[in-house]
């Protein structure tokens, strides 16, 4: 990392910047998100600087991921959740971090992740509406209609 770049994981880490610690090992550091979508978000990141999950060691990905699972259970049991949705990021802030959100059917997160659900499933039926039978049927029905006001 350049010197004149900041990273406010790497400060987190090297105990520069405040950050609520849950629970760290040798490799990974859990914290809670100090912009949580609901009550308990947290962040696991990586000790080392990496910014994508797949270019960490074995080691450390072996670290992130088992720390993951362990919050992620503490919180299925103290928070009496449903699930935890879990994700990796490191665009914003280039640094591995995987968000571990409690999450309940049909709030924001889970209705979001629905609709993006439903986005990736919908092409199939937006082909079968090119069909000829399927464009002559719209059209019969539209013309039907009328154009009575």
């Amino acid at each position: 990392m350049a010197e004149k770049e900041s990273c406010i994981f790497c400060d987190i880490v090297a105990g520069k910047a405040e950050a609520y610690k849950v629970f760290e090992d040798e490799k990974s550091l859990c914290i809670l998100d100090i912009n949580p979508y609901t009550k308990g978000h947290c962040l696991v990141i990586s000790k080392r600087h990496v910014p994508w999950w797949h270019d960490l060691e074995e080691d450390e990905v072996m670290s992130l991921f088992r720390v993951a699972r362990m919050v992620a259970r503490r919180m299925m049991k103290s928070l009496s959740l449903e699930f935890v949705c879990m994700y990796a990021r490191g665009r914003r802030i280039p640094h591995t971090h995987i968000f571990l959100i409690p999450t309940a059917k049909d709030d924001v997160l889970d209705r979001f992740f629905n609709a993006l659900e439903r986005f990736q499933e919908s092409p199939p039926n937006l082909m079968r509406l090119r069909d000829k039978g399927q464009l002559k049927e719209a059209l019969a029905i539209l013309r039907e209609a009328g154009y009575h006001d």
